[in-house]
């Protein structure tokens, strides 16, 4: 915000005694991240501000501020969206407490009474997901959900699919070792490190020099102004290419949805996720199958992208399809393109894969949470998926409008490790401040019930609230491959 601003874009309860010394409030955070989305942030009227704050949960990080800021900036921003086509300022009101819950709300969706992850077609490999202390007594995260993952761990170690036989095999590792060769077969893995460790190696270092949510523009474009921008929601006509899967992505392009986005989700018929994951990201979009290794099915696929406002991708290899953000650019003047990644697009670990998990252990934030001198991750057990969704989200909106005002091809960067480091560097409580505290068990965040293909789901309805005009409900989502790839 400018110096002479008259007011400040968000506000707090007074929780300045309970904060880290020296750390920022959450007013200020999220003052922050409406300046990087910028650059027009002084002439945003919209006001955020925050019910309660940290600590919440027996995590010695600011898990409810973190999340709570970037939920009211990407309020800021769809507000913004209104705003420029003359509607009234909002006052967007989140609540720290359903900050947590939105964390959660893998664990917190229910279908037809059956809790969405036990919905996993192979509820076993989920199991596998954990810290293995190695040889020379450091520990590493190993990952097996999707099976060519699973494949690379166990011809690794030589053995099955099996915790006990996984541990037993990782002992044998020096864990450096073992995250290399788990890297070079397919598989993804990450040595849990300190913070200090982290920002001594050089992808650290890579992630440390770029901003939390990088916004460049790329190519010109004409001046496009939001179709729906003077309704509510005000995101309605614009079209989205949703190329993503697991969690951060999904979530971003449901965010979009729910505001009155067209999100089509594109996914290959032998490489999409889970059922249950559709259910839990895959809320008011569409689905359609494309194999783009078929000449025909990648010309089809071609024309959706070309028909796009926002094309959102987090598969690596994507460009060498001839889909990179620059390809986009070229085809479509004016695309807004989001990536995801987790270890950066083009730093060191450029080619690894990586998850929300990871991403806690590599950065030392699994270190920080250890119990009992063993690595943790947080008490909501996922954190940068859900902040890189918000934060993308946020993102997408305003290189819309940045579009809007200016032209321009935009591309937007998320990755999750740096996401993790973002939450660090936001101050850290002392363990016994937080460690009599219990963990988050039923929500207190307001549940939505819709009906579906898949059956009846419950899950946690939107963490914010705007004043004047209703809250959006999401969509229910659609079966995989079951709607055509054109718009």
């Amino acid at each position: 915000m400018n110096a002479d601003t008259a007011t400040p874009q968000s506000s707090t309860a007074d929780t300045a005694s309970r904060r880290p010394l020296g750390a920022p409030s959450t007013a200020a955070i999220i003052d922050s991240l409406t300046a990087l989305f910028g650059p027009d942030d002084e002439q945003i009227r919209s006001y955020a501000s925050v019910i309660g704050g940290d600590p919440l949960t027996p995590s010695p990080h600011r898990l409810a501020d973190a999340t709570s800021a970037a939920i009211a900036a990407f309020g800021i921003q769809v507000a913004a969206v209104a705003e420029s086509a003359g509607a009234d300022p909002q006052t967007i009101t989140v609540r720290a407490v359903d900050a947590i819950d939105q964390l959660r709300a893998s664990y917190l969706t229910i279908v037809s009474g059956v809790p969405a992850p036990h919905l996993i077609e192979d509820p076993r490999a989920l199991g596998n997901n954990d810290f293995y202390r190695c040889h020379d007594d450091r520990w590493i995260f190993l990952i097996t959900t999707y099976a060519g993952l699973r494949d690379a761990v166990c011809k690794v170690l030589n053995c099955p699919p099996f915790p006990d036989r996984i541990a037993e095999a990782a002992a044998h590792w020096d864990a450096v070792a073992l995250e290399t060769a788990v890297c070079a077969a397919g598989g993804v893995a990450a040595v849990v490190r300190t913070a200090a460790q982290w920002r001594a190696h050089e992808v650290g270092i890579d992630l440390l020099a770029r901003d939390i949510v990088e916004i460049d523009r790329i190519g010109d474009g004409p001046q496009t102004d939001l179709p729906a921008a003077a309704s509510w929601p005000p995101l309605g006509g614009v079209r989205v290419t949703d190329l993503t899967h697991v969690i951060a992505g999904p979530v971003s392009t449901r965010l979009l949805a729910t505001f009155g986005a067209d999100v089509l989700h594109v996914s290959r018929p032998d490489n999409s996720d889970p059922n249950a994951m559709v259910v839990m990201t895959g809320g008011g979009k569409r689905n359609a199958f494309a194999d783009l290794r078929d000449d025909h099915q990648r010309a089809a696929f071609s024309e959706v992208c070309a028909g796009s406002d926002v094309v959102v991708n987090s598969y690596r290899g994507i460009a060498e399809r001839g889909f990179g953000a620059h390809d986009l650019a070229a085809l479509r003047p004016g695309v807004v393109v989001c990536e995801y990644h987790c270890w950066g697009a083009d730093g060191p670990w450029a080619e690894r894969g990586g998850f929300d998990q990871l991403a806690c252990s590599a950065t030392g934030f699994a270190g920080s949470e250890a119990v009992n001198g063993r690595p943790s991750l947080p008490p909501t057990y996922l954190l940068n998926d859900y902040l890189a969704a918000y934060l993308g989200a946020a993102g997408m909106v305003a290189a819309l409008r940045r579009r809007a005002a200016v032209g321009g091809s935009w591309r937007v960067r998320i990755n999750l490790a740096r996401v993790c480091m973002w939450v660090q560097d936001l101050g850290l409580f002392a363990r016994d401040v937080v460690d009599d505290i219990p963990r988050p068990s039923a929500p207190t965040i307001g549940l939505q019930t819709v009906d579906s293909p898949f059956g009846v789901i419950t899950e946690p309805g939107l963490p914010l609230s705007f004043d004047g005009v209703p809250t959006p409900v999401t969509g229910a989502p659609s079966p995989l491959g079951s709607s055509p790839l054109r718009w």
